[in-house]
């Protein structure tokens, strides 16, 4: 430990003097990842949610006294600010209970809006503890309480929905679109459901997914609560396959690697023992990373709330705006219209000293985008291994649709650092089947040299 503090750097030092006073906020990219490379040594204690926010710990405040960064040196009581009592576990506790009355009298709508409070207030109140360094007692509680909450608001939402379609059936509900359909001004309407038009149709799959597989929202929060994360109305329908995808969401281009793909390019290459995955979405790469022995940094634009099998939270930002040196990258980068300029950033600034992306195979092609160019001619990959059969599809995150085979062939694109400092000007490209070079045993006997 006496190494580790002796070789923090003097922005990481900084940190520790002004956490010392409470909590620290990051105010960029490269703060947040000093953040985490300090959490993961227990300097500090990043929150559980907000990755840009962390507190004091009592061997981060050690740590800051033996460099001489506390002027007065003060006791860890000091530092680390007692929780106020304001728990307000017996009022949500009698919340919910009102709101389960409430739903078995039949009274939905007000067991809704009760179901409702109880949630928002559970989750207040477990930032508030967090924030206060109480997570060893409460927080899990309040996560507890956010669960049926959660599970209560859903329950109600479903029988809302029900009534509502059932309302349109019978014709005392009007259908989308003109002219009205239901003849007479006394019609049954959204608001009167006290749902919006969205929250209806995502009720109905939430429903529909209830009807198929009975309990599996409960068992989703449940889950979610077991492994100590905040169960939240988007968590759950990501959890069931129900989330509708926005315009905006689809922009995230989340579309999460078949292991079959990661596992081949682990048997064609060898990293460094901690890999970045700074496009880790839910975390499909970082799983079969770490099974293979790799730590793991984890980065995205979005917030998936991904953790590394250590419980060490994803970081959140845009990777063009991230600086310094980067451990080696395995990566499936967003397929859109940033991809090019973030795989740029990576070989201009961050220079790993390998980098393996899984690409379209189309990216061999183009040249009207300056920073294609850049990663593909100017700074060419070492090795491209083509996938001669098309690994298994990736359809987009929340996707609940029937399943499609894949009819995209992709590559592995390696690229690596030469002693010059740049990353060459030569491209070897091997052709590869995924289904064999992951898994030789599978290799029928005659087929064997044909597959090398």
């Amino acid at each position: 430990m006496l190494d580790i503090v002796a070789s923090l750097s003097p922005e990481q030092k900084d940190i520790l003097r002004a956490v010392a006073t409470g909590e620290y906020r990051a105010p960029d990219g490269g703060a947040k990842r000093r953040i985490q490379r300090l959490h993961q040594h227990g300097f500090v204690r990043r929150h559980d949610t907000d990755v840009a926010l962390c507190f004091p710990t009592e061997t981060g405040l050690a740590a800051a006294r033996s460099l001489g960064l506390l002027d007065a040196a003060p006791a860890p009581s000091t530092a680390i600010v007692e929780m106020p009592q304001r728990a307000q576990v017996p009022q949500i506790v009698s919340m919910l209970e009102t709101a389960a009355r409430l739903f078995d009298e039949g009274d939905i709508q007000r067991a809704l809006v009760i179901a409702d409070g109880a949630y928002d207030l559970t989750q207040a109140e477990a930032r508030f503890a967090a924030k206060y360094a109480a997570t060893r007692e409460l927080v899990p509680k309040f996560r507890q309480l956010q669960g049926d909450a959660l599970l209560m608001e859903t329950r109600c939402k479903i029988e809302l929905a029900k009534a509502y379609d059932a309302a349109q059936q019978a014709g005392q509900a009007s259908k989308k679109g003109r002219p009205k359909n239901v003849a007479t001004d006394d019609i049954f309407k959204q608001a009167e459901a006290g749902l919006t038009r969205q929250e209806i149709h995502d009720a109905r799959k939430l429903a529909a997914a209830e009807e198929k597989t009975p309990g599996i929202a409960e068992r989703a929060i449940a889950a979610r609560v077991a492994a100590g994360l905040a169960p939240t109305r988007a968590n759950l329908k990501h959890a069931i396959g129900t989330r509708t995808a926005t315009k905006e969401e689809r922009g995230n281009n989340l579309y999460e690697t078949a292991e079959e793909a990661t596992s081949a390019i682990l048997a064609l290459e060898q990293f460094s023992a901690t890999v970045d995955e700074p496009f880790c979405g839910r975390g499909a790469i970082v799983r079969v990373l770490e099974t293979a022995g790799y730590d793991v940094v984890l980065g995205d634009l979005v917030d998936y709330g991904t953790t590394t099998k250590d419980g060490v939270v994803q970081d959140i930002g845009d990777y063009r705006e991230t600086e310094g040196p980067s451990h080696d990258i395995v990566s499936n980068p967003p397929y859109g219209d940033d991809m090019n300029s973030c795989i740029a950033h990576a070989l201009r600034v961050r220079k790993p000293r390998k980098m393996a992306l899984l690409l379209n195979l189309n990216v061999l092609a183009g040249f009207d985008d300056p920073d294609r160019n850049y990663i593909m001619e100017t700074c060419p990959p070492a090795r491209i291994y083509v996938m001669k059969r098309r690994v298994p599809m990736m359809h987009r995150d929340g996707w609940d649709g029937n399943k499609a085979s894949s009819q995209m062939n992709t590559m592995w694109c390696v690229w690596e650092l030469q002693e010059d400092g740049t990353y060459g000007d030569t491209t070897i490209i091997k052709r590869v089947d995924w289904a064999y070079t992951w898994n030789p045993d599978t290799v029928p006997e005659d087929e064997e040299e044909d597959s090398q």
